[in-house]
């Protein structure tokens, strides 16, 4: 069978390329293939076996990674992943509407969300919980999202982390125009006066999944985005699933290869290698500050668990399929290479399961003990500026209210309450 490089590019003589009105029987396989496998052009710096590779292009952009900075690597996962089987349980528990879990993308979030500058901008979906932690934002503050007593309440220019977005693939268009305006600014492409990159450049990275790349918001920030030359890196979590259905059945290309029909760069590192998300994302923010932007990111990772804690993965996908996967986990893998080369021994894995309890226990208590929103939460934050017609709607809304028992607890003087124009 011929490799994705020559059906995508078949040297002369060759049969046409998959590419072509009617590739052959060959070339539709070999591009299936291509897109639930790592394939040759998998960039990986650590092995599923905790092996180190060396990467003459990647390995400057993680030199400063010593074992104490490969300590903290692992335990912003292993706190992420704690945190997000803590939520996934009260959710059936009752304590939150719905969950989204991140299981198996650990290495993704943390590597990525570790590479960005205070700066930089990320705009998430829904999933990027590791991203927010990796940014600095409570994780509290995004439990209330899912308990539906909260908008977002972190401050998003401060954590350089925009709301999550629920729409499929619309952040990509929020994020292109983000960093259009970082371009226009002239935040891009300066130097420190001796030639080397300034460190106040920005760049902006827009997360989504690999269902969202047939959506045509995506498809429309990759065309702005090449034109403008614009400071942004997309991130692509290929977890293998949009929702039910398979890559293989979106694409006849490996989806890092997308980014050459618009011009701009695209590679595939392996989602699970904590170190290699960190080293291609660094590389990439950094072509996205030198001017040259932008560059399409494809993690190949695997979603561990339900795509929400509505859906039953079960009734689509093989439980062998998981079991593969999970010889690939990604917090394993900094675990067996710290302990092969001595870079922490029994007592610091014991400590850091501790403080992932202890994390899990404030995350239940907050949640368990969250105050419920007042009635007239919902017209705060509609505008950024004070609304009389939306004041009128408040006052009426709450004017209807006080016709039902205990409706003195529901008042406009009730403690905790947020005007609208206000936070």
């Amino acid at each position: 069978m011929s490799s994705p490089e020559q059906w995508a590019h078949p040297e002369p003589g060759d049969a046409t390329a998959a590419t072509a009105a009617k590739p052959t029987p060959e070339q539709v396989i070999a591009g299936l293939r291509a897109t639930t496998e790592g394939g040759a052009d998998l960039t990986q710096l650590l092995t599923p076996e905790g092996e180190r590779i060396a990467s003459p292009i990647f390995d400057p952009y993680v030199a400063d990674v010593d074992a104490e900075a490969l300590r903290e690597l692992y335990r912003d996962m292993v706190l992420v992943r704690r945190a997000d089987r803590e939520a996934n349980a009260m959710q059936r528990q009752g304590q939150l509407g719905i969950w989204v879990p991140l299981l198996g993308q650990e290495a993704a979030q943390i590597g990525s969300g570790r590479a960005l500058r205070p700066t930089d901008m990320a705009f998430p979906s829904y999933r990027e919980h590791g991203v927010g932690y990796a940014r600095g934002v409570d994780f509290r503050e995004l439990l209330g999202i899912f308990r539906c007593s909260d908008q977002g309440g972190w401050d998003f220019k401060e954590h350089g982390f925009h709301p999550y977005t629920i729409v499929i693939g619309n952040q990509v268009l929020n994020a292109c125009g983000y960093a259009m305006g970082q371009k226009f600014e002239g935040k891009v492409g300066n130097t420190d006066g001796q030639g080397n990159p300034s460190e106040t450049d920005e760049a902006t990275i827009v997360y989504f999944g690999d269902g969202a790349t047939s959506q045509g918001d995506v498809h429309e920030g990759f065309v702005w985005a090449a034109v403008y030359d614009a400071p942004l890196v997309f991130f692509c979590q290929n977890n293998q699933w949009a929702i039910s259905e398979p890559t293989e059945r979106q694409s006849r290309l490996p989806l890092y290869q997308r980014a050459r029909g618009y011009g701009f760069p695209g590679i595939r590192v392996d989602g699970n290698d904590v170190l290699g998300c960190l080293a291609v994302t660094r590389w990439a923010l950094e072509v996205c500050r030198n001017g040259n932007g932008p560059v399409l990111i494809e993690a190949f990772t695997y979603r561990m668990d339900a795509h929400t804690t509505t859906d039953d993965p079960t009734r689509y996908r093989l439980s062998d399929e998981l079991e593969a996967w999970k010889l690939k986990d990604p917090i394993e893998r900094v675990r067996v290479h710290l302990t092969r080369n001595g870079g922490a021994d029994a007592a610091f894995f014991a400590e850091v399961d501790a403080a992932s309890d202890a994390f899990a226990a404030e995350l239940r208590d907050y949640c368990f003990n969250m105050p419920d929103p007042t009635p007239e939460r919902i017209f705060a934050n509609v505008y950024a500026e004070p609304s009389p017609v939306l004041d009128a709607q408040r006052d009426e809304f709450l004017a209807y209210l006080e016709g039902f028992d205990g409706a003195e607890e529901a008042g406009s003087e009730a403690p905790g309450v947020v005007k609208a124009g206000e936070r």
